[in-house]
């Protein structure tokens, strides 16, 4: 725990670990988005990790930490536990330097991602799918690591890891004409936001470092509001990148005394900001990699003529997810609604939901029933699209005048979960 508190990366070793990656690692572009400065009435840049060779920045730290092995360590193999961008940068990485390693992945994990590991690693990795949860894999590899006596390499509670993302940090500042005013960093573990942010301080203090996490798994921020490194029961796994239930020990100690806030953002915004940057940016980026953009709507004033920079962690996504991502969109704008419909079992019943019930431009998108004849009222689960919020009240009065109403799903949690 002593180290937790007392260890910060010094310039001179992320600037040795930046010698180490030239040659792995692409320099991302820092790039202007014309659509979020005008939105926005601010100069946005955008750090475009998403166009990395594995897609994402994680190949920074883990070609850093596996570079600065032992021979001895080496030739023993490395192991590594991830579901996603991390195993890839390891299997890349094992490729490059001709280490022999073993990636244990959830085996949930999606067909995609399992296959991206294999085409990065080829023969020299091992890919053991094991148990429903990162947690699993995570007590799988530690034990081949102590029969073995193989190198576990940490998604982000490492120096050199750490070290490694913060090159990130070198090159924005190394490519911004102008002085950030503030800098958004994506937060799962930690990792990239301790690197980062440690730059900032040593080279941009007056830059504010803000780290974003997803709503449904706040580790870093109820740690900093506990004061300490705290555990997190339950988290939503849907922005995969970003969504662990620890961060690090010592991402934890950078990021408590070098981060100005941190801050949450649903997952349903994360959606739309997916489906936005695809739609109007032609850019494809991965639940984490949206968060620092989605964010920007809640720091709109504040950043209102400033200069901005947001870090874009990624572009692994899965196109199975999209139609999860428009459903979460539309549900996080108010605009998608279930409920229990109780029709009358008589002829002519549909007719009149859908002609005098259901507004001009209203649309039913989901539709479950099943006649009952020995009832009164036949239930059906009913999804409804609506052209806007304001017509929800207006759609419940008419399905209660008219003796439909049943019930509304959308807050029923133990339900709707079977929905979406």
């Amino acid at each position: 725990m002593q180290e937790a508190a007392t260890y910060f990366p010094k310039l001179e070793a992320v600037k040795e670990a930046a010698k180490t990656l030239q040659d792995v690692a692409a320099k991302t572009p820092l790039a202007k988005n014309l659509r979020l400065s005008k939105e926005f009435e601010a100069n946005i840049l955008l750090k475009r990790e998403d166009i990395q060779i594995v897609r994402s920045y994680k190949i920074r730290g883990a070609y850093n930490k596996i570079r600065s092995l032992t021979e001895l360590q080496k030739s023993n193999g490395i192991v590594c536990a991830s579901a996603g961008n991390h195993a890839q940068g390891v299997a890349y990485s094992c490729k490059e330097l001709g280490i022999k390693g073993t990636i244990f992945m959830p085996a949930p994990t999606p067909k995609q991602k399992v296959e991206q590991v294999a085409m990065f690693g080829e023969d020299f990795v091992e890919i053991v799918l094991v148990g429903d949860t990162y947690d699993d894999s995570y007590a799988a590899a530690m034990e081949l690591c102590t029969e073995k006596k193989m190198t576990f390499v940490h998604p982000f509670d490492d120096q050199k890891v750490i070290e490694g993302q913060a090159t990130v940090g070198l090159e924005v500042l190394e490519q911004a004409s102008e002085p950030l005013d503030y800098l958004f960093v994506p937060v799962g573990g930690g990792g990239l936001a301790s690197g980062v942010s440690s730059v900032f301080k040593q080279l941009s203090p007056e830059t504010k470092i803000i780290g974003i996490e997803p709503l449904g798994a706040p580790s870093m921020l109820t740690s900093m509001t506990n004061g300490e490194n705290t555990t997190l029961e339950e988290v939503d796994k849907f922005v995969d990148g970003a969504s662990v239930k620890r961060v690090g020990d010592l991402t934890f100690a950078i990021c408590k005394q070098n981060l100005y806030k941190m801050a949450t953002v649903p997952e349903g915004k994360v959606c739309q900001t997916i489906l936005d940057m695809y739609n109007k940016d032609a850019v494809v980026v991965e639940p984490a990699g949206a968060l620092t953009i989605a964010a920007l709507d809640f720091f709109k004033e504040e950043i209102k003529g400033k200069n901005v920079a947001c870090i874009i962690s990624g572009s692994n996504n899965d196109i199975t997810r999209t139609p999860e991502i428009k459903e979460r969109a539309l549900l996080y704008a108010n605009l998608k609604h279930y409920f229990i419909v109780r029709f009358p079992q008589r002829a002519g019943a549909l007719k009149e939901f859908v002609a005098e019930i259901l507004g001009p431009d209203d649309d039913i998108t989901h539709f479950e029933y099943y006649k009952k004849t020995n009832r009164e009222n036949g239930p059906a689960v009913v999804g409804i699209e609506l052209k806007s919020p304001e017509d929800l009240a207006p759609l419940i009065e008419r399905m209660k005048a008219r003796k439909f109403y049943g019930e509304y799903l959308n807050n029923n949690l133990d339900l709707f979960q079977f929905l979406i």
